[in-house]
């Protein structure tokens, strides 16, 4: 089932817009907002943190459960693709990069500092540094916002892939900064693994002996913060420069994102491979 739900989501993806409708946030932040202002609660950020992440995750847990054996597991297959497509990343990655796209491709450096701040939540001093923060952006939001995603649904079912995402959530959207750091250490935790098993999958689609050149010495280290490391995989593993004008610039993105979508190509046959064997 877990594979035909994959199937799906690429489905949903490509070809609906129910994604964009069923990832509304707007009750969560609020309730967020309201326990994290309360006076007792405040103080404590890991109940804070189980209120917001595990209570859900219970609740789904347990629907799970009480619908997997009715009709051979069919009344669970809609909850596990709305889950899975709520948890998939927010927004359109690709969409989001136009007004930067078309700025860049001018070689005007103000406006795409100004759609960069907009658009993207990012800044950077100099035309150059910006780019490398896009090109950092493009894939690490491809990997938490589909990769991590995928890779805990497949390994423990939408459960996992749900508290990812909302402890994503907690993260971007807490005003809390005791909750904000207990989230952000659980995930760290949570992206140790995918993020390793997406930059091997770059090693294999992609320049292997120069990801191997500028990664291995750091692969298995805790410190590094998931996102540097998949941008720096990803630039050493799609031979990405760090600084090229115009339409070079461009043609940088288009590597990232080429890279990002052969690797999901690799991911999608070896579990159906896995699906078949098992």
């Amino acid at each position: 089932m877990s594979f035909l739900v994959l199937l799906l989501v690429l489905v949903i993806e490509k070809f609906s817009a129910l994604r964009h409708r069923l990832q509304d946030d707007r009750f969560f932040v609020t309730e967020l907002r309201r326990l994290e202002t309360g006076p007792r609660l405040a103080r404590e950020p890991w109940l804070l943190l189980a209120l917001c992440v595990l209570l859900p995750c219970a609740l789904l847990a347990l629907v799970c459960l009480v619908l997997q054996p009715v009709a051979y597991g069919l009344l669970a297959l809609p909850v596990h693709l709305l889950v899975l497509v709520y948890s998939l990343g927010r927004g359109d990655l690709r969409g989001s990069l136009g007004p930067f796209r078309d700025a860049w491709r001018r070689e005007d450096s103000q406006a795409a500092v100004h759609v960069a701040e907009r658009d993207l939540n990012l800044s950077a001093d100099s035309a150059p540094q910006l780019l490398q923060r896009v090109q950092g952006h493009l894939l690490w939001d491809g990997y938490q916002g589909f990769f991590a995603v995928i890779f805990w649904y497949c390994l423990l079912g939408p459960v996992a892939a749900l508290a990812y995402r909302l402890l994503a959530l907690v993260q971007g959207h807490s005003h809390n900064p005791a909750l904000v750091l207990r989230a952000g250490q659980i995930r760290h935790a949570f992206d140790f693994l995918p993020v390793r098993l997406l930059a091997a999958s770059f090693a294999l689609v992609g320049n292997f002996v120069a990801l191997s050149r500028a990664m291995l010495h750091e692969l298995l280290s805790w410190d590094i913060t998931a996102a540097e490391l998949i941008e720096r995989a990803g630039r050493a593993a799609g031979e990405i420069p760090e600084q090229a004008p115009g339409a070079e610039g461009l043609a940088t993105l288009d590597k990232a994102w080429e890279l990002l979508l052969r690797s999901a190509v690799l991911w999608y046959a070896a579990f159906a491979i896995w699906t078949v064997l098992v």
